[in-house]
């Protein structure tokens, strides 16, 4: 039998600020923000001292709350956002429902992006830049210091591409595509080459490698680079992936998108562990033994690089599909050997297994790459899902990305300082 209890929001009915704002489990003066944002609509009632709210309006504004952010908007959870890219679950991820290794090891990095964009698989398909983006890219990233790191030099080409593109506020989803097949190869072809890259050498991974040694690349080499930019491809919400969904809900296009993450990812524990580890890994290769590379780790009260992962209590899946590759490589064997030294010795102080940075640290240490190159590409992979985000945010309600903020300062009114 339908209950029969009074409903304090029945259409037609107006709520006050106070009603409004305990409905929805926000200050009242976000309720304010709602109406300034265009996601409620206020009226003033003659003679009424404050503004009135369409209850019908107010309840459908807290039911697409409480959808968005997984539960009621005063339980002050962490923040959820609903996706259909990538889901990590039990020490596995998939994209799109896949498993994501399996993806890697069958697929290349393009055709993994184009699974993660539109939900169809392209065989064979390779992304090709625009000249007149690679031209004012490179020279853009020509004129920055010898010091600049990968990141600085990707968002550089990032920006500076974008200004060859007059249409890059057409946000539509075959837009967007279109400038995302053209700005990954774009980024890669601002890179300054270490060795001369063949013209036509079609893959990505080929002329990232062009980019980051200078040995003449290997089948088994090439093959463990373009299935590291698959494994990295996408992790669910990180920290830099958070910040182009931001930027993708205040409707900014895709390069400021990509740029937004560019901007995060150079963090030690995000993008830049990978580099952290390669230095670990040489100075073991140095020294002989880890032990006293990881004490001295442990003394300066410095995390162990390239060791566990809060996602993932047992193994990170995609070091262990990685690794399974670097025992192929030439001239990986010390690294590999340095590595599992590393995890072995920690293991003595904390349990931890071996990440993805660690596995990229072996990858980059065996190929005669830099440091640096574990951060360039988890840039360069990363950004394909960056791209499948914003796509995604770009169709939900415009800035919804905005969380309100829990002042605890002084109560107002205090005096003019």
């Amino acid at each position: 039998m339908r209950d029969q209890a009074p409903d304090p929001v029945r259409p037609q009915r107006r709520l006050s600020t106070k009603e409004a704002a305990e409905l929805l489990g926000v200050k009242p003066e976000t309720v304010y923000a709602y109406v300034s944002r265009g996601q409620l609509s206020s009226r003033r009632a003659p003679g009424a001292r404050g503004s009135t709210f369409d209850a019908a309006e107010v309840e459908a504004l807290a039911r697409r709350n409480r959808r968005e952010t997984g539960g009621t908007p005063s339980s002050g959870g962490d923040l959820a956002v609903r996706t259909r890219i990538t889901l990590i679950d039990r020490d596995r991820y998939y994209f799109r429902g896949v498993d994501a290794t399996e993806l890697a090891a069958r697929h290349s990095y393009e055709e993994i992006a184009e699974w993660l964009w539109t939900g169809y698989l392209r065989p064979g398909v390779t992304f090709e830049a625009p000249e007149a983006a690679v031209s004012v890219a490179r020279r853009a990233v020509d004129a920055l210091p010898d010091h600049a790191g990968p990141a600085d030099r990707l968002r550089v080409a990032v920006i500076a591409a974008a200004t060859a593109d007059p249409l890059r506020f057409d946000l539509s989803e075959e837009a967007v595509l279109g400038t995302a097949r053209a700005l990954i190869p774009t980024m890669v072809a601002a890179l300054a080459p270490v060795r001369r890259a063949r013209r036509g050498e079609g893959s990505l991974a080929r002329s990232l490698w062009a980019r980051l040694s200078g040995r003449d690349p290997d089948e088994a080499s090439l093959r463990a680079l373009d299935t590291a930019l698959g494994l990295l491809v996408d992790h669910d919400l990180a920290a830099s992936t958070l910040a182009v969904r931001v930027a993708a809900s205040a409707h900014a296009h895709a390069y400021a998108a990509v740029s937004a993450g560019l901007g995060v990812i150079e963090g030690p524990l995000h993008g830049a562990a990978g580099g952290l580890a390669h230095r670990m890994l040489l100075d073991v290769l140095d020294q002989g033994d880890a032990a006293p590379v990881v004490a001295e780790e442990l003394r300066a009260g410095r995390r162990i690089p390239g060791l566990g992962h809060p996602l993932y209590p047992a193994e990170d899946p995609r070091a262990v599909a990685l690794f399974r590759l670097l025992e192929d490589i030439p001239h990986a064997a010390p690294a590999l050997a340095a590595a599992r030294d590393v995890e072995a010795t920690a293991a003595r102080h904390t349990p931890l297994h071996a990440n993805v940075d660690l596995a990229l640290a072996v990858l980059t240490a065996s190929c005669a790459m830099p440091a640096t190159a574990g951060e360039t590409i988890f840039a360069v992979a990363r950004t394909a899902g960056w791209i499948a985000h914003a796509l995604e945010e770009y169709r939900e309600r415009p800035l919804r990305m905005r969380p309100s903020g829990r002042y605890v300062g002084p109560e107002p009114p205090q005096p003019l300082p």
